[in-house]
C-alpha cells in the first residue's frame, strides 16, 4: 500500500484560493485549529468531518473520516508489529469460493 496523504493536505489543496481565516470562520473554528489540520498536526474528527461536508457539499463525512483512517492505519502498520498468533488457519481462496 502507498503512503496516503493526511486529509488536511487534501483540504489545503481544495481551499488554496481562500484565506484560512475566512474558511475557519465558515467552519466555526479558530484559525489555529484549521491551521493544525491543514499542516497534518490534528486529526479529522467525526464532528470536523461533518463540518467539512457542509462546507464542501461534494464531499461526505465518510470521505473525510475514511482518509483519516487510511492515513492513521498506514502509519500504524509502519511502526507497530504485533506478535499475535492466528486464532485459526485462514482458508484458501478456493475453499472460500466453495462455501
Amino acid at each position: 500500500m502507498f503512503n496516503p496523504a493526511h486529509p488536511g493536505k487534501v483540504l489545503k489543496d481544495v481551499i488554496s484560493e481562500f484565506q484560512v481565516n475566512d474558511v475557519a470562520e465558515k467552519l466555526g473554528i479558530t484559525r489555529v485549529t484549521l491551521s493544525r489540520i491543514l499542516n497534518g498536526e490534528t486529526n479529522i474528527t467525526p464532528e470536523m468531518a461533518l463540518r467539512l461536508s457542509k462546507l464542501l457539499p461534494n464531499t461526505t463525512p465518510n470521505f473525510w473520516l475514511g482518509m483519516q483512517v487510511n492515513y492513521d492505519l498506514w502509519h500504524l502498520e509502519q511502526s507497530v508489529t504485533f506478535d499475535i498468533e492466528p486464532l485459526y488457519q485462514a482458508r484458501s481462496r478456493e475453499e472460500l469460493n466453495n462455501l
